[in-house]
């Protein structure tokens, strides 16, 4: 996956992050970024040397820090203010101690030049409330996946495709697509996979293209996933707090970038996606990792996408049988039907310790349950 011209900086920057997180493979990672092992290093000796000017970015540290708010300090705070007009004073505190800056002025003196300057109003002050949180405890146990609502650009419309590390809130996917059909997402998935390895497992809603609320949450791109050895789970439906991260992730989407800016085509969309991304993962503190970026807390998984996909294989005790057009299959003289996504693969019965009761199993995962008591 060769890097293009268009993300080259942002690109480099999140390989140097990656790579020099403890434990980094980086063989694997030069790999899945399409550089060779010398570019790798080169980058990684440039980075250590120079920090972010050795990759081609103007250093913004100053020379001195003041011991009181100098109006440089004011001013620095009020442009990176007008930069990302959503970020409050403690996440440009933060932002501003990663560029370097030291003896800031505390939250609430910075939020008075905020306020001063017009750039903040008393009911923003307020309108943040305590949330708990519950996330997982290391990277790529679950990443979260949704489509953003669509928007018009120009004669089409823009699906946004959103991936979410649960852990980290790593941003994995942002992609201006043309459509929510499956093989558009398994294309732009299979590219994520390539960069970041597989996740254990994909939480997704009932929508299309990852579920038919009609049928059953299984479709041809879940069935795919499955193959990959990746467990996908669907939320509640009506219940979008499910996804919690990927909602929030939308908000700030939203406000952060397309509340800000108009567009021309998809490809206009894509180029501010990119750049946002960047500044995401990497620049802007998150509240809910204390003020860290989601870079500080990802790594790549060790799980490469395997190709071409691992043959279906059931154990020696299992009742196999292949499911037909409609999703139907018989046992013990009985007709009985699954997902129609499943139409041409094998599946594997299993007993349960209760009488009559059986599983379901496409792969590694439970797909359905029968009653033969009540069939």
């Amino acid at each position: 996956m060769p890097w293009q011209e268009m993300s080259t900086m942002s690109l480099r920057r999140e390989f140097v992050m990656l790579a020099s997180r403890e434990g980094a493979n980086h063989t694997l990672l030069c790999r899945r970024f399409g550089i060779s092992r010398k570019t790798g290093y080169k980058w990684l000796e440039r980075f250590a040397r120079e920090g972010p000017s050795g990759l081609a970015e103007v250093s913004r540290r100053p020379h001195s820090t003041p011991s009181k708010v100098s109006p440089a300090v004011e001013q620095t705070v009020l442009n990176l203010r007008d930069a990302h007009p959503d970020w409050g004073a403690r996440t440009l505190r933060r932002r501003l101690q990663a560029l370097g800056w030291q003896a800031l002025p505390c939250p609430s003196t910075l939020q008075a030049i905020l306020r001063r300057h017009g750039r903040i109003d008393a009911a923003e002050s307020s309108k943040h409330k305590p949330w708990v949180r519950f996330e997982h405890a290391r990277p790529n146990e679950l990443w979260q996946m949704d489509f953003k609502g669509h928007f018009a650009v120009g004669a089409t419309r823009c699906h946004p495709l959103t991936v979410l590390d649960d852990h980290s809130r790593f941003n994995l996917c942002l992609q201006a697509c043309g459509n929510e059909q499956g093989d558009t997402v398994q294309t732009h998935l299979r590219q994520t996979f390539a960069r970041y390895g597989l996740p254990q497992r994909i939480a997704v809603d009932n929508g299309s293209p990852w579920g038919d609320q009609s049928d059953s949450p299984y479709t041809p791109l879940v069935l795919w996933l499955i193959r990959l050895g990746v467990r996908v789970s669907h939320s509640r439906p009506y219940h979008p707090q499910t996804l919690g991260k990927e909602e929030r992730f939308h908000r700030t989407l939203k406000a952060e970038v397309l509340a800000r800016h108009s567009f021309k085509d998809l490809a206009d969309v894509q180029l501010r996606f990119d750049h946002w991304r960047g500044v995401y993962n990497f620049e802007r503190p998150h509240h809910a990792l204390g003020l860290q970026t989601p870079a500080t807390r990802y790594i790549p998984s060790p799980r490469s996408m395997p190709n071409p996909l691992p043959a279906i294989d059931y154990g020696a005790t299992d009742i196999v049988r292949r499911v037909q057009q409609g999703g139907w299959f018989t046992y013990r003289g009985r007709s009985l039907r699954i997902s129609k996504a499943f139409a041409g693969y094998p599946v594997a019965l299993r007993q349960t310790t209760t009488e009559g009761l059986i599983d379901i199993f496409f792969c590694h995962q439970k797909v359905a349950q029968f009653d033969l008591t009540l069939v």
